[in-house]
């Protein structure tokens, strides 16, 4: 199993991934003229307009669940991981990476609230969405649905709960179970709120 695991991994995170990522944000900001840096103002502006409805969130809380989607234990531990191995250069590829990555980002946003619906009175979109309305591949946006949910449900908890027990028990020698009882009651108070509930 361990023989699996590690060829999968030596191919999703080959250095293909890495050129991939940069020529793609690459690309994008060159088609976009660079928004991310154009946009800036306008960004802020717009962060602090709009009040949350009924049927969505406002811009601040929209950002909010965004930033909570993407910065986990992994941004933390994994920078300080690279610095130590990579010295000062990891961190201006982060910065690139960061810099690029940041048109593919709007783009993905952009195409979340083009093919979003509205269902159940509130609205509904993302990768799965647009897959399916936008390049109208039905079965690839069920299949990243399914391996979304698995993923995130199963597989990216664990890896987040057991950074945050490591580091408790190394730390403070806090129990990494106890740790997992109440990341487990705290998280569930804001899942079982829904959406606004995260996004508050």
């Amino acid at each position: 199993m361990n023989e699996l695991v590690g060829a999968i991994n030596g191919v999703i995170w080959s250095p293909a991934l890495i050129f991939l990522c940069l020529g793609v944000g690459l690309y994008f900001s060159l088609r976009s003229r660079f928004l991310q840096l154009r946009h800036i103002k306008h960004m802020i502006t717009l962060m602090f307009q709009g009040r949350p409805t009924d049927a969505g969130v406002s811009s601040f809380q929209a950002l909010t669940m965004t930033l909570a989607g993407r910065v986990g234990t992994g941004n933390i531990a994994g920078v300080a991981t690279a610095i130590t191995f990579g010295g000062p250069g990891a961190l201006f590829w982060m910065w690139i990476v960061a810099f690029l990555g940041a048109s593919s980002a709007f783009v993905e946003s952009t195409l979340g609230q083009v093919y979003k619906e509205k269902i159940n009175g509130e609205y509904r979109g993302g990768p799965a969405f647009y897959i399916e309305k936008g390049l109208g591949v039905k079965w690839y946006a069920w299949l990243f649905a399914v391996v979304t949910i698995f993923s995130c449900g199963l597989l990216l908890p664990g890896v987040q709960a057991n950074s945050i027990g490591a580091s408790l028990d190394i730390a403070f020698g806090l129990d990494p179970n106890v740790t997992a009882a109440l990341l487990a009651v705290l998280l569930s108070f804001i899942i079982f709120g829904g959406v606004k509930r995260i996004a508050s």
